[in-house]
């Protein structure tokens, strides 16, 4: 055998050696540029052995070979570190998390806050009803005037894009706040009983008094105080 064959066969072998067991069948690299130090190692321990086979001088030359060319050929594969699908040569963010969406350079693609629908505010409307064609002077029993007030709002009240309807009683500022207060409830509650008993459902319903807390006119005025005397449909939708 030539002295070019037993320089050449060798190295033929590591090479071959080193490229199979670098190369997976799906292109990555896992003795790669990142691990040439093992390679060195491997391609020196082969190198030796292979040298050996002929003899003990050429032991050490097979050694030093086979880590020069071992370290050589696997800083020369690709491997892919973070298992992202980008070559680590190409790959500018090397050690980016398991499962993270890369860009075609290895780093990860900008994540956007998914798109949020705006939740619309319910429609308010606010039917205002005089106090004093519903009630009697200081009483909270509905009028017949009244019955008949309601009566005309049931279609609208009922309506299914209705989601709930809120009466609240008013009264003017005559007597004291306690009072008032307790008007406005029985008044607020004896509209709600009736809207009740005509078939409005009672999950959509409720009832409050506000006494003289939110007047809408001068109460040193009887024009005034007889606006502030009401009762309010609060219908949402």
């Amino acid at each position: 055998m030539s002295v070019l064959t037993r320089t050449v066969l060798p190295v033929l072998l590591l090479g071959s050696l080193l490229t199979g067991c670098a190369t997976h069948s799906d292109g990555t690299a896992p003795l790669n540029q990142r691990t040439w130090p093992i390679c060195s190692v491997i391609g020196g321990l082969v190198g030796g052995g292979l040298g050996a086979l002929e003899s003990s001088g050429w032991a050490a030359g097979g050694a030093a070979l086979g880590i020069l060319t071992g370290g050589l050929i696997c800083y020369a594969q690709d491997g892919d570190e973070d298992d992202d699908g980008v070559f680590d040569r190409r790959d500018r963010c090397p050690d980016t998390p398991a499962d993270t969406p890369v860009e075609h350079h290895g780093c990860p693609l900008p994540q956007y806050p998914a798109s949020v629908k705006s939740v619309e505010a319910p429609v308010s409307e606010v039917i205002t009803l005089n106090g004093n064609v519903l009630f009697a002077y200081n009483q909270s029993d509905l009028m017949p005037e009244a019955r008949t007030q309601l009566d005309s709002l049931m279609a609208k009240l009922q309506n299914a894009d209705v989601v709930s309807v809120k009466v609240v009683g008013h009264t003017d500022s005559q007597g004291s706040d306690a009072y008032n207060q307790k008007l406005s409830e029985r008044r607020a509650s004896s509209v709600a009983a009736y809207l009740l008993s005509q078939g409005l459902a009672p999950n959509k319903l409720t009832s409050e008094g506000r006494g003289e807390s939110q007047p809408v006119a001068d109460n040193d005025t009887e024009e005034g105080r007889v606006q502030n005397r009401r009762v309010e449909l609060h219908i949402n939708r």
